[in-house]
């Protein structure tokens, strides 16, 4: 592990957590955007590990502080991952863009609706309302996190 790495994860973990007071209630769901642009920023940034324990420590917190809930363990952590992994295998950042969306919008939203919702929350949710839901969230915040890292690249604060 890299020093400053694991540097740029605490600041991209500490973002997260600094921007969960902008969400969008669906139902049971809180929907955060700018957990999904840190997702597709901590994929291009560090790969697919980080970014899914950034979107996993980030939910651990907003939970703690009673900001979030336990869907976004499943909706997090799935985008963050396939973010990580089109990056890693196509080295676009629309690739990690089109994973967040992907792995939140659809795979995640299916998860939380069919088995987190009702197993650990005692809810049912129609998997179309979060798929809804947690698609407008991903769009959103994924087009933000492409915009950033344009910029960040812009600037030199990260490579091609």
């Amino acid at each position: 592990m890299k020093t400053r790495d694991v540097a740029k994860a605490v600041v991209l973990t500490a973002a997260a957590v600094a921007l969960s007071p902008v969400f969008i209630p669906v139902g049971i769901a809180k929907c955060f955007p700018a957990q999904h642009m840190i997702n597709v920023i901590s994929a291009v940034m560090l790969g697919p590990l980080y970014a899914v324990v950034i979107a996993c420590v980030a939910a651990v917190i907003r939970n703690m502080l009673g900001l979030g809930t336990l869907l976004a363990f499943p909706g997090g952590m799935i985008g963050a991952f396939l973010a990580g992994i089109a990056y890693k295998y196509f080295k676009n950042i629309y690739a990690a863009g089109a994973g967040e969306v992907i792995g939140t919008g659809f795979l995640g939203a299916l998860i939380s609706a069919w088995i987190v919702a009702p197993a650990l929350m005692g809810k049912n949710m129609a998997a179309a309302a979060l798929i809804t839901a947690f698609g407008i969230s991903t769009l959103g915040g994924t087009v933000a996190g492409i915009i950033l890292l344009h910029i960040l690249r812009k600037a030199g604060i990260i490579k091609p």
